[in-house]
């Protein structure tokens, strides 16, 4: 119902407006209470509030796990957290992205289409920095991406997309998977510029350097799985999956740590050479090698082919992946000294062969790390540079050693034997320093 003001009460308001008592702004309608917001058809809102909520808890799961993750990877501090969600049109979220960028362009299985991760050339270059042993001063830095620069990156981005399933496991098992880098968001159209998209920014600090990681999902990408984005699904979700064995035993295989071994020599020896070993022996191998490369070994299996970093002295070694396995190794017989054995140990020893290898060093990774290893990934093995190398029989540490050329072949000096290696030079030493009283009685 409509309120009409009479003569007299319409001559008091303007009495009173033009004595200043009241502003024009201060006269609302009485009884109205109603809130208007504009709506934009140009970017309708399809994510509801409860959805953007469980959005960003469910990555906020994805910074925690990418913050433990980046900072074992770089062996340097790195913080991640949400910064913000947001719902807004693919063109504005292109627009904002600079250039050059690392830009990854992800297939989202079982979910069709596709998503983007974008990480800010302020982190990128960081990362990259300490990954090649630097500081982490690469904020300096602002170039495309060169192919080794991008097969890095491509470790790491692996390694998040690892994290970004476990933070989805909860609403579905989602499969990331990294379908090619840009560096021109303009090659990344994965979704009509009018279509909207879910823009989680993520604020990220390496090495004291602040940058941003985006995660863009388009609105078809994930339609599917929208009404599963509610605190009740996600929690139900999430307990459910904490109590199925199943998954459990999924998770703990994937995080399960094996041990990477990088290997300059391997051959077999007669055991009845072996214990005659002493400072200054020299072990040959069987085919021409370089003191600049090794294999790094998986279990009792060569998997790549290795260069070795040069690094300063007190500094952790290194090595760099460049290929696939592809240089083979085999045995070779070589007659033993017998003198001192009697004849049937002699004839076992002539068929008994040991194992040896000479290994620079170690690491420890997780089943789900050593999948995402290849060529350009360079391992920090540990053992710090100008350590000696480590002689193996069989797995068992017997001497340490150090690399020489001899007649232009690389080979591996013994400078320290761990232990006797020959049983019987104990008792001669006990009978010889038996004697030494005797004489002096």
């Amino acid at each position: 119902m409509t309120e009409v003001l009479s003569e007299e009460e319409i001559d008091k308001l303007l009495t009173a407006i033009n004595a200043g008592d009241t502003e024009p702004k201060d006269i609302k309608p009485a009884g109205d209470t109603r809130r208007i917001k504009i709506y934009d058809f140009k970017r309708p809102d399809k994510f509801s509030k409860e959805q953007i909520r469980t959005i960003s808890m469910m990555h906020d799961t994805f910074s925690r796990l990418s913050t433990t993750s980046l900072t074992a990877q770089l062996r340097s501090k790195v913080s991640v957290h949400v910064a913000s969600v947001d719902q807004l049109t693919y063109e504005e979220f292109i627009r904002s992205v600079p250039t050059p960028t690392t830009l990854a362009i992800l297939s989202m299985e079982p979910l069709k289409g596709n998503a983007l991760l974008e990480i800010d050339p302020a982190v990128t270059f960081p990362i990259i920095d300490r990954i090649f042993g630097g500081p982490g001063d690469g904020q300096k830095f602002s170039h495309e991406l060169t192919e080794i620069e991008q097969s890095i990156m491509e470790g790491v981005i692996v390694h998040l997309l690892g994290n970004l399933r476990e933070a989805w496991n909860g609403v579905l098992d989602l499969r990331p998977r990294l379908y090619k880098i840009e560096t021109n968001p303009q090659f990344a159209q994965i979704a009509p510029l009018s279509e909207m998209v879910v823009l989680i920014t993520l604020e990220a600090s390496v090495c004291d350097v602040t940058g941003m990681i985006n995660l863009c999902f388009p609105y078809p990408t994930i339609e599917p799985v929208i009404d599963k984005l509610s605190y009740s699904f996600w929690f139900s979700s999430s307990n459910s999956v904490l109590t199925s064995s199943k998954n459990d035993a999924l998770v703990n295989r994937e995080d399960m740590p094996v041990m990477l071994c990088a290997e300059i020599m391997r051959r077999d020896y007669p055991l009845g050479e072996i214990i005659e070993w002493k400072e200054g022996t020299n072990i040959l191998p069987l085919c021409h090698l370089t003191p600049k490369h090794c294999w790094l070994r998986l279990g009792d299996r060569r998997v790549w082919y290795c260069e070795i970093m040069e690094d300063e002295k007190n500094y952790p070694k290194k090595v760099v992946i460049v290929g696939q396995e592809k240089m083979p190794f085999g045995t070779e017989d070589r007659r033993m000294d017998i003198s001192k054995l009697n004849p049937v140990a002699a004839n076992a020893l002539e068929i008994a062969k040991v194992k040896i290898t000479v290994e620079l060093g170690a690491t420890s990774r997780t089943v789900k790390e050593v999948f995402g290893l290849g060529e350009g990934t360079i391992l920090e093995l540990d053992k710090l540079a100008g350590e000696p190398l480590d002689v193996k029989a069989n797995g068992v540490l017997i001497a340490k050693g150090e690399a020489v050329v001899i007649d232009e072949n690389f080979g591996v000096r013994i400078t320290e034997t761990i232990g006797t290696l020959n049983p019987w030079a104990k008792e001669e030493k006990q009978d010889s320093t038996a004697g030494e009283p005797q004489e002096q009685k």
